[in-house]
């Protein structure tokens, strides 16, 4: 009864008015940012944010997940029309895809699509809806030493499942647990690392960090390629899958909202992984894998569900510890921690309209997407013929705006402007931000969970080796960190970076 009580008072907050509105301006704009190849979902969600300020929390945090959410869908429809993907996730759904197109089946491509995001969609929210009152009320046994424990892990798992050097990787997550630290101690109040510089004692501010790595330097990257689009011609007709179709593809949807699931909820998971791993076991279970690649709609249906699954899955550990499993994720906790609520076990308890309000608008917003997806290909098609020259500078322009809402400094512009160059340069020498923006959100909570720690234990380190939850997390990201120095290991991650990068 819990559930459903809890399940009323959610939709009680989602169906308010401001509320649906937040929640339909966030899907439409997360299709519009799929569809589009070249922003993603952090560079406009990062680009949104100060829109919320001025919002109530569930307002903004509603809109925000919806832009998230809802780039899953959109993005499927340029991969099938145009064979670019619109988001990362969807770099899978171009190989039968676009081949369904280019056959005269466009139409049940991209209705297999919508249809698959939807009940995939669907199935997260459910599962989000049942684990996290579990996982919630096992959390609030944790204490700080085990809180210290799971970031560092969580920080371990994104580093090693990070594509390419690793090295590389644990170097933008110390610079990130480095760029937290800039600002007042939260606990001395002492200046650190400010330069006398009044503009950074309150730190420096997450949205200019993100908006430069993700906005200015994709921006920065696409102005120098030449990203040709080759528009299917025929008319997009028939949306409804045959019935052949949803035979073939029932087995994909079931596996991939499962796998993707259970992806979403692990740290450095999310929806890219969670597509490509769904797409290799249906080409390996197939009785027909010279099918895929060429028109095979499982194709389609497994990596669609798996990336839009895991993108719910990974509300589980934000909503329910407070620890994000990806970038998309951190800049979400930013997004809390800047309208007063702290997510974690409590928030349930502190804040359950909140919650809930956010639950219930993820099955409202399924809903929508299913009907913005379905009728509106028309406008995303034109929506695709927008030159890339009049779109990359608006963008810019939004940011440049964006960010001098905030706190109407100038000094913001010039950090984005500088993470935007760093962004750029980071990608020419296949350096990735991810760790970075994970490190920076989190070293703030993991410096006040490791001192709040000694603290307690009187200045022992024997605490964090005591408590068995944390010595567990402690011992598995050691295991990750040092495993690449096993040559078999290191060969392996190598072959499947490359096989990723082609």
């Amino acid at each position: 009864m819990d559930i459903f009580s809890n399940l009323a008072l959610g939709f009680g907050v989602a169906l308010q008015p401001i509320n649906l509105l937040y929640c339909f301006i966030g899907v439409f704009i997360g299709t519009l940012v799929g569809v589009l190849p070249g922003i993603g979902p952090v560079a406009a969600m990062s680009l949104l944010l100060p829109v919320t300020f001025n919002a109530t929390p569930e307002a903004g945090i509603i809109m925000l997940a919806g832009i998230y959410y809802g780039s899953m869908y959109g993005g499927s429809t340029t991969a099938i029309l145009v064979n670019i993907p619109g988001e990362a996730a969807s770099v899978v759904t171009c190989l039968d895809g676009h081949e369904m197109a280019k056959r005269g089946r466009a139409g049940p491509a991209l209705g297999m699509s919508a249809i698959a995001s939807f009940i995939a969609g669907t199935f997260a929210v459910l599962g989000l809806m049942l684990v996290a009152p579990i996982l919630a009320r096992f959390a609030v046994k944790f204490g700080p030493t085990e809180y210290f424990s799971l970031m560092v892990l969580g920080l371990s798992i994104l580093t090693y499942l990070s594509h390419g050097s690793m090295i590389k990787a644990l170097i933008m997550a110390c610079i990130g647990l480095i760029l937290g630290l800039v600002g007042l101690d939260s606990i001395s109040a002492v200046g650190r690392l400010t330069f006398d510089k009044m503009e950074l004692v309150d730190g420096i501010g997450l949205v200019p960090v993100v908006m430069g790595l993700f906005g200015v330097a994709e921006i920065f990257v696409n102005l120098e390629q030449k990203m040709s689009r080759e528009l299917v011609r025929e008319k997009v007709t028939g949306l409804m899958p045959t019935r052949e179709d949803w035979k073939a593809s029932a087995g994909p949807l079931t596996r991939g909202s499962l796998l993707g699931f259970l992806l979403g909820i692990l740290p450095g998971g999310g929806a890219v992984i969670a597509s490509f791993l769904s797409y290799g076991i249906e080409k390996r279970i197939s009785k027909t894998p010279e099918r895929f690649g060429k028109g095979a709609i499982e194709g389609v249906a497994g990596p669609e569900a798996a990336n839009n699954a895991a993108a719910g899955g990974g509300f589980i550990p934000l909503m329910t510890l407070g620890i994000p499993p990806n970038v998309v994720m951190a800049l979400l906790l930013g997004a809390f921690i800047v309208h007063g609520l702290q997510p974690g076990p409590l928030l349930m308890t502190q804040s359950p309209g909140v919650f809930w309000g956010i639950v219930a608008s993820m099955y409202i917003g399924n809903i929508m997407l299913l009907i913005l997806n379905l009728p509106m290909i028309g406008l995303w098609v034109q929506v695709l013929k927008v030159p890339y020259k009049i779109l990359f500078p608006m963008i810019l322009l939004f940011c440049l705006i964006g960010v001098y809402s905030l706190s109407n400094s100038v000094f913001d512009l010039y950090v984005m402007i500088a993470f935007g160059i760093l962004g750029y340069l980071m990608r020419k020498f296949g350096y990735e931000p991810a760790p970075l923006v994970l490190a920076f959100v989190l070293g703030p909570l993991m410096e006040n969970n490791l001192r709040k720690a000694l603290i307690l234990s009187d200045g022992s380190f024997w605490a964090f080796v005591a408590r068995p939850l944390s010595l567990t997390c402690l011992i598995v990201a050691l295991v990750i960190l040092l495993s690449p120095l096993l040559p078999r290991l290191r060969k392996r991650r190598e072959e499947v970076a490359l096989e990723e990068a082609r």
